[in-house]
């Protein structure tokens, strides 16, 4: 007979501690190896007790989530942490993941949900929750995105720039905008000053160096 999954819950919460004690307590093959109510008490019980999965809130009194994340994964790595938070921010999310963390729950998850995610965590996988994994791919997809090479354009004066990059004139421009040749010259005027280009010769080029104008443009 397999050995049971040592479990260890930490939250400052006492009655999230008691929700989840008899959320564990119904799982089968499940051992609760201890709770905890804030940071620093997680991190020296995690070295007593040795538990096999910590289940970590992210906000707590004398030491948060994500350090105590750190701290207990720098002394005992095999240990799997699965975060059961009540605020889905990208900011501590993206630092429990950067800590060491292999899962990330919501509060108000369902004893399935909690379930599958310690089987999860426990050999290795990754887990995330319902309403966390929309905001961590958008996150990653977010870090791939390469940064706006003009944040101080706004979006009309983008589409300028990218028509004068591809070699468009004044009255091309204002056609294709369906503005005034008026307005043409104002945005065009304004895109010069925010890039810091002394003429429209070098607007072009420093447009097209940061990837503009790669477009066609049909003769009109």
């Amino acid at each position: 007979m397999s050995r049971p999954l040592r479990v260890m819950i930490v939250d400052d919460h006492p009655i999230v501690l008691e929700g989840l004690e008899s959320v564990l307590g119904r799982i089968s093959g499940v051992e609760l190896a201890g709770m905890a109510n804030n940071g620093s008490l997680a991190v020296d019980l995690a070295a007593e007790l040795d538990p096999d999965v910590v289940i970590m809130d992210l906000r707590m009194p004398v030491l948060d989530g994500v350090e105590a994340i750190k701290r207990i994964l720098g002394a005992q790595p095999r240990i799997a942490v699965l975060v059961l938070t009540m605020y889905s921010d990208d900011e501590m999310l993206g630092a429990a993941l950067k800590a060491g963390a292999r899962g990330f729950l919501l509060k108000g998850a369902s004893q399935s949900d909690i379930e599958r995610a310690l089987a999860s965590v426990a050999v290795g996988e990754v887990v995330f929750g319902t309403g966390v994994a929309d905001q961590i791919l958008s996150r990653l997809t977010d870090a791939r995105r390469p940064p706006d090479p003009f944040p101080e354009l706004t979006a009309r004066e983008k589409e300028v720039l990218e028509l004068l990059a591809q070699g468009c004139g004044n009255q091309q421009l204002a056609r294709r905008l369906f503005i005034s040749p008026k307005t043409v010259r104002n945005h065009v005027a304004n895109v010069l000053a925010k890039i810091g280009a002394p003429d429209r010769a070098q607007a072009i080029v420093t447009a097209r160096e940061a990837g503009y104008g790669k477009g066609e443009t049909k003769g009109e």
